[in-house]
């Protein structure tokens, strides 16, 4: 874990490569020693010293790593002189060849010559210290390196541009100007003054409450890019589910039988579906039973259906009526949590008749399908992700995929509201300055702006070590 108190004096060092045989490794210091200690490790050819402190910045130099005589390894070495550097410290990477023995050697001998182990998103965590990124921009950083699709890769690569910044700063700073002017008005409080323009403040707090809504809203489609959508195929046994998995998946991946109650666990695997990932999991079929290890898979059913952020119910269509599909529905909507899609699956469908069913449940928003047939499926996927992805990601717009973010944003929201209603009803100033100021502590969380050690701590031993 990082020790902010005590590290931030050190130099730190770190494989910035994953671990394990390559072409090259890169090992990355950071902080005042780094120059010094690159320069007693560092030679020539000849074995003799090889000072690159004072060469220019950003220049790459070629030579020996060694511990005395003995040499470890030729290197590259590329020099960055703070302040103009990621971390904002001096910075230098040793590129050497991909052997576990070397970079380990290497790096013993770092930490021998005046170098510490960097922790998790030490140097990421330096870099928002010294002013090189925000708050936001730095958990961008880890999400950015987890990227797995485009995607995700475009979410990240704009919140790293500091858009969320961008968005979030002259307004918590608009909101600071009014916030101390309502001070200032309680220190006249017998002269009567307003040194606040009412109209302009309310003006500014509708303004940044939809600013903010909006950010919020992006919260749901960010969230499920960037940790996936997970999607329970729950509904009555033999009605088709684990072939709906199978076709979905396509691959036989569950056990497909006549034989109802076939499923007794949660089977579950993923796809990307146009650059989303989705978790599926087929449960077991949902029926009063006698038999405890297939109540055992109903209850598993059960607990799978509340933790879904989609849930397809999948029923029989030549065996199931609209009124019975009603009663089948309503245990099903009640244990839907928050924010869940219900998609209603009606299975088993001839497609030469589909205009049958149609009919027949014409007040029902269904998708049929013929999972044994694979009729339907690719219709299916596309009104998944349609749940999901309710906006084109251009990279240019500011979607928000960080739980931490959102709760503070929340925050902000709900502090504006009664501070908005407070001018309604006219309240006295020093009601409404608290409230503007929980709300300016919400977003100077946000972007970094004040933040707890223990903050900083959680989100930084996220990332991976050499970042």
């Amino acid at each position: 874990m990082i020790n902010i108190s005590s590290q931030l004096s050190e130099t730190i060092a770190a494989l910035a490569t994953p671990s394990g045989i390559g072409a090259i490794g890169v090992i990355r210091l950071s902080g005042d020693k780094s120059l010094k200690i690159i320069d007693s490790i560092f030679f020539t050819k000849a074995l003799k010293p090889k000072t690159i402190s004072n060469k220019t910045s950003h220049t790459i130099h070629f030579g020996i790593i060694a511990q005395k005589e003995a040499i470890i390894d030729e290197v590259l070495v590329s020099l960055f002189k703070a302040p103009n550097t990621y971390t904002g410290e001096d910075v230098v990477e040793i590129s050497c060849h991909g052997s576990v023995f070397i970079q380990q050697k290497i790096l013993e001998l770092l930490f021998e010559t005046g170098a510490v182990p960097a922790s998790p998103g030490e140097f990421t965590m330096r870099a928002f210290l010294n002013g090189k990124m925000d708050l936001s921009q730095a958990e961008a950083v880890s999400d950015l390196i987890l990227s797995s699709n485009k995607k995700t890769h475009q979410i990240s690569m704009q919140q790293l541009r500091g858009q969320v910044k961008t968005n979030i700063e002259t307004l918590r700073e608009q909101l600071i100007h009014f916030a101390s002017m309502l001070e200032l008005e309680l220190d006249f409080s017998e002269e009567d003054v307003e040194f606040a323009n009412r109209d302009e403040l309310k003006k500014l707090m509708n303004t940044t409450i939809e600013l903010i809504q909006n950010l919020l809203n992006s919260f749901t489609q960010g969230n499920a890019i960037k940790n996936g959508v997970s999607v329970a195929i729950i509904g009555n046994p033999n009605v088709g589910k684990s072939t709906l998995l199978n076709a979905l998946l396509g691959d036989d991946k569950a056990i497909v039988s006549d034989i109802a109650g076939t499923t007794r666990d949660v089977i579950e695997d993923c796809i990307n579906i146009e650059g989303v990932q989705f978790r599926f999991m087929d449960t077991a079929g949902i029926r009063a039973t006698t038999d405890e290890i297939e109540k055992i898979g109903v209850q598993k059913s059960y607990q799978t259906l509340e933790q879904a952020h989609i849930i397809l119910y999948v029923f029989d269509v030549n065996s199931t009526t609209p009124a019975q599909l009603d009663e089948l529905k309503k245990p099903i909507k009640q244990r839907l949590q928050t924010n869940a899609h219900l998609v209603l699956v009606g299975n088993k469908i001839d497609f030469d008749i589909k205009q049958h069913f149609k009919s027949a449940f014409k007040n029902q928003n269904i998708q049929f399908i013929s999972a044994k047939n694979n009729d339907a499926i690719e219709i299916l996927k596309k009104q998944l992700l349609s749940l999901i992805i309710t906006n084109e990601i251009t990279g240019n717009e500011t979607i928000i995929t960080s739980a931490h973010q959102a709760n503070l944003l929340a925050k902000a929201a709900n502090n504006l509201k009664e501070a908005s209603t407070g001018l309604d009803k006219q309240v006295s100033s020093e009601f409404i300055a608290q409230d503007l100021k929980l709300a300016i502590q919400a977003l100077s969380e946000l972007t970094g702006k004040i933040s707890s050690d223990d903050l900083l701590k959680n989100i930084f031993s996220k990332f991976c070590i050499g970042k």
